[in-house]
């Protein structure tokens, strides 16, 4: 049997490509926690997950209410997909989950860049989703390092121990 060496984790590059509130904060909390742990973190914001480093969009983001597959009711019970496309249950439940995101201190995503801008991590907006989008660096929060191609994204991928995280 042949023995590998086991490399340490030393760089995370996280990718965000959705807006959904869930979905952004699972980006931000990976990215902040491995900032924490001393690991090189880059964050690659791409399509609608721009919404969240876009500053008219950031502090607005919703919980998907429609086919998502992993959302409950109270109790534990599924959560039909008919009910979150009717007139205000996205925002209730968003707001629901605003509440709770709060008693456990989750700052809002502008703070939350900002922690992890402050602690070393790198935040990056997609090039192609920008054009597309027509957003410009200054549509960015004021964290966000600079618009960079997938080629970029995949050039700072070298070295050992690095491993690309899709949310």
């Amino acid at each position: 049997m042949e023995k590998t060496e086991k490399v340490p984790l030393q760089k995370v590059m996280i990718i965000c490509s959705k807006a959904a509130l869930e979905d952004v904060y699972a980006a931000l909390v990976m990215a902040n926690g491995a900032v924490m742990e001393g690991i090189e973190t880059k964050v690659f914001f791409t399509f609608f997950g721009l919404d969240a480093i876009t500053k008219k969009t950031m502090n607005k983001l919703h919980t998907a209410t429609v086919g998502n597959p992993g959302m409950r009711m109270p109790g534990g019970l599924p959560f039909p997909t008919l009910l979150g496309g009717l007139p205000g249950v996205e925002a209730g439940v968003t707001k629901m989950m605003k509440k709770e995101m709060e008693k456990l201190d989750m700052p809002p995503v502008d703070e939350f860049l900002e922690l992890i801008d402050a602690g070393g991590g790198e935040i990056y907006a997609c090039k192609l989703a920008a054009d597309m989008f027509k957003l410009k660096k200054e549509d960015f929060h004021e964290t966000v390092k600079d618009i960079i191609t997938v080629g970029d994204l995949y050039a700072m991928c070298d070295g050992p121990g690095v491993q690309i995280i899709f949310t």
